[in-house]
């Protein structure tokens, strides 16, 4: 089944970039103007949470407010949404007994292995056999049911396991140049006079560095249990659907881009 949640993210995303360019004005002057986008945002959110889907709500909001931020928001009115929903979160996360005891479990999964830190224990046991250069290509031994959702959450974990140190910077220096380039398409977007473009282009990158970096510190025991998957690696089809097609668009800015660049210069040697 396809997972709509995957496919709203994209238009409330799009959605952000399309508002940042109608009301710039009102958005950058306004403190009204600014929350109009994030009441939508929240409400997207909330939905999310009644899922429940926790990390895919904190991701959201986090890439929103993001690129709000890029949009020319004063800080001081940035300031009382993040707030707002850091609180709101930490609410949730004591009121609901699923949530603290992954908390718990990640503040010391070596508390209850067999149990709440069973997850995260087999995760720091497959990162940690893979030392230097891993155990090799499906040789991995974790996967082999005892860590779950290895083929999903915890698919750094196993990477980590057969690849080793190497392979594990090899994949966050990709991670890193694919953010780089996407927030590099975001800048010339902008200086060729495409606003919407490059706020898509931003959000695009700020979206899968967030992602990849909360899942990945969730196999290492540096964030707690997230249900987020690791983009371009995890199996799912709803997930690689989305960030192919997030990939496309991406593409298709740079080439507006390109395009528009050559449209300049060859009206400045007509002029000549």
């Amino acid at each position: 089944n396809f997972q709509m949640s995957e496919l709203a993210r994209v238009m409330l995303l799009t959605y952000i970039a399309s508002y940042a360019v109608r009301r710039s004005e009102e958005l950058c002057s306004s403190f009204k103007g600014f929350m109009k986008p994030v009441a939508v945002l929240g409400a997207a959110a909330v939905l999310l949470l009644a899922e429940p889907d926790f990390g895919a709500a904190t991701v959201l909001m986090a890439t929103g407010l993001a690129v709000l931020f890029l949009a020319g928001v004063r800080l001081h009115h940035l300031l009382v949404p993040v707030l707002v929903a850091v609180a709101g979160m930490a609410v949730l996360a004591v009121n609901s007994f699923y949530r603290m005891r992954r908390l718990t479990a990640f503040r010391n999964p070596w508390e209850d292995p067999f149990d709440s830190g069973f997850q995260l224990v087999q995760s720091l046991i497959a990162i940690g056999r893979g030392e230097w250069l891993g155990v090799g290509l499906g040789s991995s031994v974790q996967k082999l049911f005892y860590l779950p959702e290895a083929h999903t959450d915890f698919v750094f974990a196993v990477l980590a396991e057969e690849f080793g140190f190497v392979g594990v910077v090899g994949v966050i220096g990709l991670y890193a140049l694919l953010v780089g380039r996407a927030l590099d398409i975001s800048r010339r977007a902008a200086d060729a006079g495409l606003q919407f473009q490059s706020y898509l282009a931003a959000s695009i990158g700020i979206w899968v560095g967030l992602q990849a970096f909360v899942n990945i510190g969730v196999n290492m025991g540096l964030l707690p249990t997230k249900g987020l998957t690791l983009p371009l690696l995890s199996y799912g089809g709803s997930s690689m659907l989305v960030t192919l097609a997030w990939l496309g668009v991406l593409l298709r800015v740079h080439h507006e881009t390109q395009l528009t660049g050559r449209s300049a210069v060859s009206r400045e040697g007509r002029r000549e």
